[in-house]
C-alpha cells in the first residue's frame, strides 16, 4: 500500500513541479493512551507512535524559494514561501506549520540555503488529534537536518518542532505530541515526564486485546479551541498554590493528597477543577502504565475510563460527539476501556478491545451513532495500531 501511495505522489510531483529526483520521507501520527493535558502541566503522558502519519517527496531547489503541495488540501494549491525572514501568514494556511520550523531553524542559527519542492500526502485524518500538525513539524526538521546536514539529534528537532507550534503558529501546546511522532518505538509507548524530559519505552503487550481508534469525523482546531484557556487557567491555580507552597514548580509534582489539602487556595472554583483533573490525570498515568507492565490491562482500562471522566467533568474537553463514542463503546461486550484522546474538542476516541470483539464493536458503535440523532457526520472509523 506504502508503494501505491507513493507512486500516486510521485505522478502529482510531476505534474506540478517536473520530473526531477525526489527523497521520500515518512513521519508517523501518536495517539495518547493515557495522560491527557498533563505535559504543559508538567506531568507525564504516555503515547506510542502508530502506522498513519505524513508522507513527503522532496527535492532541492537552486533558489530560496519552497513550493509546496498537499494532497489532502488540494483546494488550497501550490503554496511558496522564503526560506528567510518568515512570519505567519494566514493566507498560507497549513503551510505555516512547515513554515514555522524553518523560522525556529533559522532563529536557533540553522539558516536554509535553499528551498524545496515538496509534495504531502497524509493518511491521518484532518483534525482528528492524532496530532497531523506535529507529524508534519517533525517531518519538516527532518529534512531540513538531513539536506543542510545540521547534526542535530531528534530531541533538539522536537523541541524545535514544538517552539515551531507554540511561538510561530500560537498553539501553547506541551511536547508530548512532538516527542511521541519523533521518538516513537515500534511496538512500545514512552512513559515521559514532561518537566524533565526523562522517558522510558514501556512494551504494549495487552495478550488478547487490541488499541482501537475511532474517529468522531468532527475536526477540532486547537488554535480556535478553548486548549489555551485551559492552559492559562492551569498557570493561574499553579500561582496561586506557589504562594502556599513556593517551592512548586508544577501541578505533575503533585500527589491526589497534597493537592487535596492545598486546593483551597485556588479562589476560583472553575480553575481548582482544571488544576485537580491535571494532578489526578498524572497520578493516574503512572498508576496505568505500572498496571499495564504487571500485566493488569483490567485496571489499565478502568483507569482510561477514569481519566475520560475526569476530562469530561473537571477539564470539559470532551463533547457530545467524543462523549457518545466513549459511552457507545463502554456499553460492547469486550471493551476494557475507552477515553477521549488528545486535545478534544473533536478527534478520537482510544479503546482496548478484546481481539475477538472487534467487529462487533465496530458495528454497534457504527449503529448506536445512527441511533443517536446522527452526532457524528459520517461513519465511525475505527483503525487497529
Amino acid at each position: 500500500m506504502e508503494q501505491e501511495l507513493l507512486a500516486e505522489m510521485k505522478k502529482v510531483f510531476t505534474e506540478k513541479f517536473g520530473a526531477e529526483e525526489t527523497r521520500s520521507y515518512f513521519s508517523p501520527g501518536r495517539v495518547n493512551l493515557i495522560g491527557e493535558h498533563t505535559d504543559y502541566n508538567g506531568g507525564h503522558v504516555f503515547p506510542c507512535a502508530i502506522s498513519l502519519g505524513t508522507y513527503a517527496l522532496v527535492a532541492d531547489r537552486k533558489d530560496t524559494k519552497t513550493r509546496i503541495y498537499s494532497m489532502n488540501l488540494a483546494d488550497k494549491g501550490v503554496i511558496e514561501f522564503e526560506m528567510s525572514g518568515l512570519s505567519y501568514d494566514k493566507a498560507k494556511n497549513w503551510a505555516n506549520y512547515p513554515m514555522g520550523v524553518v523560522s525556529v531553524f533559522e532563529q536557533a542559527g540553522h539558516k536554509c540555503s535553499h528551498g524545496f519542492d515538496i509534495v504531502i500526502n497524509g493518511t491521518l485524518p484532518n483534525g482528528s488529534g492524532l496530532s497531523s500538525s506535529a507529524s508534519l513539524e517533525v517531518l519538516t526538521a527532518v529534512i531540513l537536518n538531513e539536506a543542510f546536514g545540521f547534526g542535530l539529534d531528534m530531541v533538539e528537532m522536537v523541541k524545535l518542532s514544538q517552539k515551531a507550534e507554540n511561538v510561530f503558529v500560537g498553539v501553547n501546546c506541551g511536547i508530548m505530541d512532538q516527542f511521541a511522532v519523533g521518538m516513537g518505538k515500534q511496538d512500545c509507548a514512552i512513559l515521559l515526564d514532561c518537566n524533565t524530559l526523562d522517558y522510558r519505552y514501556s512494551k504494549i503487550a495487552l495478550k488478547d486485546a487490541s488499541i482501537v481508534i475511532s474517529n468522531t469525523n468532527k475536526p477540532h482546531s486547537l488554535a480556535s479551541s478553548a486548549y489555551n484557556v485551559r492552559r492559562a487557567q492551569c498557570e493561574h491555580a499553579l500561582n496561586e498554590l506557589k504562594e502556599v507552597k513556593p517551592e512548586l514548580n508544577a501541578l505533575g509534582e503533585l500527589s491526589n493528597e497534597e493537592f487535596n489539602k492545598l486546593a483551597g487556595h485556588i479562589s476560583e472554583p472553575l480553575e481548582r477543577q482544571r488544576a485537580r483533573h491535571a494532578v489526578c490525570e498524572n497520578n493516574r498515568t503512572m498508576e496505568a502504565v505500572a498496571a499495564l507492565e504487571s500485566d493488569d490491562v483490567e485496571k489499565f482500562g478502568k483507569l482510561m475510563n477514569d481519566s475520560h471522566f475526569s476530562l469530561r467533568d473537571d477539564y470539559d474537553v470532551t463533547g457530545k460527539e467524543l462523549d457518545t463514542l466513549a459511552e457507545l463503546a463502554w456499553q460492547q461486550d469486550g471493551v476494557i476501556g475507552s477515553r477521549m484522546t488528545g486535545a478534544g474538542f473533536g478527534g478520537c476516541t482510544v479503546s482496548l478491545v478484546k481481539n475477538s470483539a472487534i467487529p462487533a464493536f465496530k458495528e454497534n458503535c457504527r449503529q448506536g451513532l445512527y441511533g443517536k440523532d446522527r452526532l457524528c457526520t459520517e461513519l465511525l472509523c475505527c483503525k487497529h495500531c
